[in-house]
């Protein structure tokens, strides 16, 4: 199913393909920091790059026999190499290809998730940007709090993309490491040197120790990183989602000519992106699961992780990049109703300005806990009541004391609630302007 989302360039990272080619990469780079060491003859390292090639179903056909995947592919290439085929493989083991391979496919994985969250960040910028002063009603626990803006709202994911990029790069650096310690970790066949110079040829760290594999608690910190990752954009989906039902409708995810919500009601016009979305989300995080376990192998290296990384690898990375690539398309054609956003803020009758009564009474010497009660009763009345918080206040002798009518007015000033909005922007975003 996750593969019908393939985007391209990622589906190609994590194809049969690519991953033989990343095989012979590290086999050829080994040959020739072995043929500069005088392991390899010179001659022989220059006629493996120039004449080793596979083909996948001449690896497929032959591992039917061996049941061994590094096997067949080495005996593939030896069928196109010829002789200098003695040198290729030579004092590796399985796990040196695959992890240091594997390295490799991780490595151009991230870089397309990095570019794919800056992306998005563009796109939320720049919708934070055109709706810097567009009001509307924070909600906490579901219930209206105190005025915001929406551009606050998109400013509050922007900084957390920020954070998930950061840790996407910390990851990528984290898995990008080769071995060729050999069988345990040793180095019994080949100088620690043939390790360092193949990684470098590589573009990979050396790994500092290593068992017959690369640990993976690496790979699990990447994992989980791509689950945050997810996590954030369910986030933001879910939000998107909740400010959409009818009785809220101050947000709507694009919805396409010609495009239709359901069988039955042709009505509908569903947030099906941002569902998706959300579902998602939950793939990618019983993935990082799987990879937490595949952290604990027996002794050197077992194969238990193997079949797994084989599916959370792949899958999440593909996942991930479908599921970043649409909500940049979401943010980027949401439709917002800024008149719904003034209607629902004005839906309690002005008691979400309390918190500034309150305060404002505490500075005129009356105690907290006779200020709030003085505050919450004509709160609830206005609840109850249907009527407008601010009448109320007015109308209230005890506050009236100590509290002129225009601080009352002040308080309820809408502008004078959101005076901070521009700091908040400068802090996120900096002084630049959005572009």
């Amino acid at each position: 199913m996750i593969r019908r989302y393939t985007h391209p360039e990622m589906g190609a990272i994590w194809s049969e393909q690519r991953r033989y080619e990343t095989w012979l990469e590290v086999e050829l780079a080994a040959a020739d920091a072995m043929a500069e060491a005088g392991i390899v003859p010179a001659a022989a390292a220059r006629e493996l790059r120039a004449r080793a090639a596979f083909d996948i179903d001449r690896i497929e056909a032959i591992e039917q026999t061996t049941q061994h995947d590094v096997i067949a592919f080495t005996t593939a290439v030896a069928e196109h190499a010829g002789p200098p085929a003695r040198w290729l493989h030579f004092g590796l083991t399985s796990s040196d290809v695959v992890d240091t391979a594997q390295a490799l496919q991780m490595r151009e994985a991230c870089e397309l998730v990095v570019k794919d969250v800056a992306g998005l960040m563009d796109a939320v910028r720049l919708r934070a940007e055109e709706h810097r002063r567009t009001p509307m009603i924070g909600r906490t626990h579901g219930v209206h709090a105190e005025p915001m803006t929406l551009g606050l709202k998109l400013a509050l994911w922007y900084s957390e993309l920020g954070r998930d990029l950061d840790r996407v790069m910390r990851a990528r650096d984290t898995v990008a490491v080769g071995k060729i310690s050999g069988a345990v970790g040793t180095f019994a066949h080949l100088d620690p040197s043939i390790e360092s110079s193949v990684c470098a040829r590589l573009g990979l760290q050396p790994a500092a120790v290593s068992s017959q594999v690369i640990q993976r608690d690496r790979h699990a910190e990447l994992m989980t990183t791509l689950a945050i990752v997810a996590a954030s954009l369910e986030k933001f989906a879910l939000e998107i989602r909740g400010l959409q039902k009818t009785e809220i409708g101050e947000i709507e995810e694009p919805f396409g000519k010609g495009q239709k919500g359901s069988s039955a009601m042709p009505h509908k016009r569903n947030p099906v992106g941002c569902e998706q979305i959300v579902g998602l989300a939950r793939l990618v995080r019983a993935n990082a699961g799987a990879a937490l376990e595949n952290v604990a192998l027996w002794h050197e290296r077992d194969i238990s992780h193997s079949s797994v990384e084989r599916v959370i690898l792949p899958d999440s990375f593909i996942a991930l990049d479908h599921m970043l690539r649409r909500f940049t398309r979401i943010v980027a054609g949401m439709v917002v109703y800024p008149e719904r956003m003034k209607e629902n803020l004005e839906r309690s009758r002005g008691v979400v300005f309390s918190g500034t009564v309150l305060l404002e009474l505490a500075r005129r010497g009356v105690s907290r806990e006779q200020a709030y009660e003085w505050v919450q009763r004509n709160a609830m009345r206005a609840f109850h009541e249907h009527r407008d918080f601010k009448s109320l206040l007015l109308a209230d002798a005890d506050l009236m004391q100590v509290l002129p009518r225009e601080e009352i007015e002040k308080a309820f000033d809408l502008d004078d609630q959101l005076r901070n909005v521009d700091v908040i922007f400068d802090r996120v975003f900096g002084a630049v302007p959005a572009g």
